[in-house]
């Protein structure tokens, strides 16, 4: 028993990395999955339903703890559009968001191999409709999670994310005692909540 109990000792200690070293950087595999949204707009709705999420990403750590990311993510999924009677309009309703983003991340050293992190990103949005055609539109996200560091150069990260993408989808006109009627673009925006992980190859120059 009490060699056991050295061993995890020894196992522990060797794991007990913690700051994540200035000019290092990461190859991130990631892997969730996004829970469902509904939009509205002008009687009609359209669902973006529950699906899985898959990307990669590239991150350099420019301090000790922070760092900036590139990363790509895509998730097939279904988006079935409604007519304000409740009908739903398009029989084909296979889509796929797509998002290209730069984030930045700072991580919370614990003194252990446990890393806390908070990041923010912004980037573009791919959208692929069920029709076919596809729409580029701004988008965002925030996340929140653990980095779980190794005595290899493999850590696994869990978290947690919210992303959205806004698209302009016409105007709206408002009485101005001044200058009469006056026009605003409408937006329409996702907001898809996530929970994810992700695999980090670490490497330092």
């Amino acid at each position: 028993m009490k060699q056991y109990s050295l061993l995890l000792v020894v196992f522990l200690s060797a794991i007990g990395m913690q700051a994540q070293d200035a000019g290092s950087f990461s190859l991130n595999l990631y892997g969730g999955y996004n829970f469902s949204d509904k939009l509205e707009y002008d009687g009609y709705s359209a669902t973006i339903e529950d699906g899985f999420q898959y990307g990669a990403g590239f991150e350099y750590f420019f301090s000790t703890n922070n760092s900036v990311e590139l990363k790509y993510l895509r998730s097939d999924v279904k988006i079935p559009l409604y007519n304000p009677s409740g009908a739903q309009i398009n029989t084909n309703d296979k889509g796929a968001f797509n998002f290209i983003l730069a984030d930045f991340t700072h991580y919370f050293d614990t003194g252990s191999n446990l890393l806390p992190y908070l990041g923010a990103g912004a980037g573009v949005g791919i959208v692929e409709s069920p029709q076919g055609g596809s729409g580029t539109y701004f988008a965002w996200d925030v996340k929140g999670g653990v980095k779980i560091k190794t005595a290899s150069s493999v850590s696994v990260n869990i978290n947690a994310y919210l992303q959205s993408m806004s698209a302009a989808v016409g105007e709206s006109y408002y009485w101005s005692y001044w200058v009469g009627p006056v026009a605003f673009e409408d937006y329409i925006s996702t907001y898809q909540f996530g929970l994810g992980a992700v695999v980090s190859f670490n490497f330092k120059n």
